[in-house]
């Protein structure tokens, strides 16, 4: 007798699974369909809740495009503020750029159909805050290499153990008498956590929703000083709050850090975002169907039942590794016209001309890059070319050797150098990974660690140069 077997149900990969959305999400997902959380530091294997859990670092295209093998849908919730590196030299959304290219470019190559995005909502402004425009370049990148993106944009999620939320609830619980900056008088329309997970499986395998960006939004629109008032009820606290309008977003972020514990880098976005009117726009809205809207202060009462204590996720963030590594993320603009190999091979070029007499670059027949210092027989670096992780788009090399890299034998070559395209070709980012310096730890930060940073600023400088060079002209007929 002739068996037939049934078609795997389709696989949806959440990355991001370990944040508050993200955890919450596959806990609701798993009795219903496959699910796999991605994660750089939990455990291969089924949970008790029935997730399967893959092991990735997304920095790495080689580990996210084996990680999301076999997925029909990827939602995206990544975000990039937590460092991932001893020593990390990136601005946050330059991270948060190359993290969405490469679940982009991996989704496509595994041939997904569809990308769910979170992000932020995008008020009407000419100038947008720096969290909330890289909120928007992750999105265009997700898209950016084919895969079509259904983008949900929120303001505040109102759930336990997220990040605004716990700050919020810090500043109301520690400050009898709050002084409320102009920025808490800022419309926004939280919407509660429940409400975003029915959302996001409304949105998975919805061809309708395919390709397309919504707003999405609770059934309320409040300020922040409304909801430091609603806070302070439902904690059952008295509070007295002061305008003080000459507070600026910098002095407001320092307040911020100094009541809530929360790094200043992570909170100075967020703050500057405050400046805009977070409100879904009515014609770009999405709800699901016949579902009622949770308001803010059944939302907030409903976190503090499940997590009455809550403090926030980013103050208790830990290196997520042992090893002295290194990710030095720079953002270049890249002249009209060029391409990574094209960058590759400029830099390989001009770094012995603008070192000179002090540095030496020599490529072989198998475009290996070795760096001499003037005097010295033996290479500084060597970089071996990746030609199978190499596109026009992106050049790829290994760092394999040479006197100021750490290489441990009989593990896999972990370092990396790479120039990729982004932005549509407006910019590229020239990025080292995973790089173990040599030198002894202090002298390293001191010395070769600042004139990597002096050497990629000069050479952007020079590309741009370039960029404003004018055209030779044709030659004569």
């Amino acid at each position: 007798m002739d068996s037939q077997l049934e078609p795997a149900p389709p696989l949806t990969v959440v990355t991001g699974a370990s944040g508050f959305i993200g955890s919450a999400l596959l806990r609701q997902l798993a009795p219903r369909m496959r699910v796999v959380g991605l994660s750089r530091s939990h455990a291969p294997g089924v949970d008790e809740n029935g997730v399967e859990w893959r092991q990735a670092d997304l920095f790495s295209f080689l580990q996210t495009r084996e990680a999301l093998v076999g997925a029909r849908h990827v939602i995206y919730l990544v975000h990039s503020m937590k460092p991932s590196a001893r020593l990390t030299q990136a601005r946050f959304e330059d991270l948060d750029l190359l993290l969405a290219d490469n679940v982009g470019r991996a989704a496509k190559a595994v041939g997904a159909e569809q990308i769910v995005y979170v992000g932020g909502l995008v008020p009407n402004a000419s100038k947008l805050s720096r969290h909330l425009k890289s909120r928007l370049e992750v999105e265009q990148t997700l898209a950016s290499h084919g895969v079509p993106v259904t983008a949900l944009r929120a303001a505040l999620v109102v759930g336990p153990q997220g990040s605004s939320l716990p700050i919020l609830l810090q500043l109301v619980k520690k400050l009898p008498v709050m002084l409320t900056p102009t920025w808490t008088g800022t419309q926004t329309q939280p919407i509660a956590l429940e409400d975003v997970l029915a959302l996001l499986e409304y949105c998975l395998g919805n061809r309708e929703l395919y390709g397309h960006t919504y707003d999405i939004g609770g059934p309320e629109v409040l300020t922040y000083r409304e909801m430091m008032r609603q806070t302070a009820s439902a904690l059952g606290l008295r509070r007295i709050m002061i305008d003080v309008p000459l507070l600026t977003p910098r002095l407001s972020a320092a307040w911020v850090t100094m009541i809530s514990g929360v790094p200043g880098k992570l909170v100075k976005p967020l703050v500057e975002s405050l400046a805009h009117p977070m409100v879904a726009s009515d014609e770009r809205r999405l709800v699901v169907p016949g579902r009622r809207l949770t308001p803010f202060l059944e939302a907030l009462k409903d976190s503090l039942a499940r997590s009455p204590h809550s403090e926030p996720r980013t103050s208790r963030a830990k290196r997520t590794r042992s090893r002295r590594t290194v990710r030095s993320v720079q953002r270049l603009h890249l002249p009209a016209g060029k391409d990574a190999t094209w960058v590759a091979n400029e830099y390989r070029a001009w770094l012995p001309r603008f070192m000179w007499p002090l540095i030496s670059v020599h490529r072989d027949d198998n475009h290996t890059l070795s760096f001499f210092f003037a005097g010295l027989r033996k290479p500084l670096l060597v970089l071996d070319y990746s030609a199978p992780l190499s596109t026009p788009d992106r050049a790829l090399y290994y760092i394999t050797g040479g006197l100021l890299a750490r290489v441990r034998p009989n593990e896999p070559v972990r370092g990396r150098l790479e120039f990729r395209v982004v932005l549509g070709g407006r910019h590229i980012l020239a990025a080292i990974h995973d790089f173990e310096p040599r030198l002894p730890w202090l002298l390293y930060t001191l010395t070769q660690a600042k004139v990597h940073l002096l050497v990629m600023k000069a050479f952007s400088r020079h590309l741009q140069r370039v960029a404003n060079a004018p055209s030779a002209p044709l030659p004569a007929a």
